[in-house]
C-alpha cells in the first residue's frame, strides 16, 4: 500500500508526544529540592518518600493511543488525506524529532 504518509507521520508525532508525557514525572523533582547536597533522609513527616507519578498514566496512555489509531484509520477514508509527498524526509524528519527529545528527556 503505498501513500497515507501524511497521517502516518501525523500518527507517529501523537504518539511520541504521548510517550514523552508517559516518561515523565508528575512534578519535576529537581525544582522541589533547595540544595544541591544530594538525596537526604526525610527530616519531617510529611517530607517522606513518594514513589514515582507519571504526567500521563499508564491507562490514559492506551487509551490516547488507540483513539490515535483509530483516528489515523478513520482518515485513510478520505482521499483528501491521502497527500502527495517524498516520505523519506518525513522518516528523517521524525527520527531527528526522536533523537532531540529522548535526549533532552533523558538529561
Amino acid at each position: 500500500v503505498q501513500g497515507w504518509y501524511i497521517v502516518t507521520y501525523a500518527l507517529g508525532i501523537y504518539h511520541l508526544n504521548l510517550f514523552i508525557a508517559f516518561l515523565s514525572p508528575k512534578v519535576d523533582p529537581s525544582l522541589m529540592e533547595d540544595s544541591d547536597d544530594g538525596p537526604s533522609l526525610p527530616t519531617r513527616q510529611n517530607e517522606e518518600f513518594r514513589p514515582f507519578i507519571r504526567r500521563l498514566p499508564e491507562f490514559k496512555f492506551w487509551h490516547s493511543a488507540t483513539k490515535g489509531i483509530l483516528v489515523a484509520m478513520a482518515c485513510t477514508f478520505f482521499e483528501a488525506f491521502n497527500v502527495p509527498v517524498f516520505w523519506p524526509i518525513l522518516v528523517m524528519y521524525f527520527i531527528m524529532l526522536f533523537c532531540i527529545t529522548m535526549k533532552r528527556q533523558i538529561k
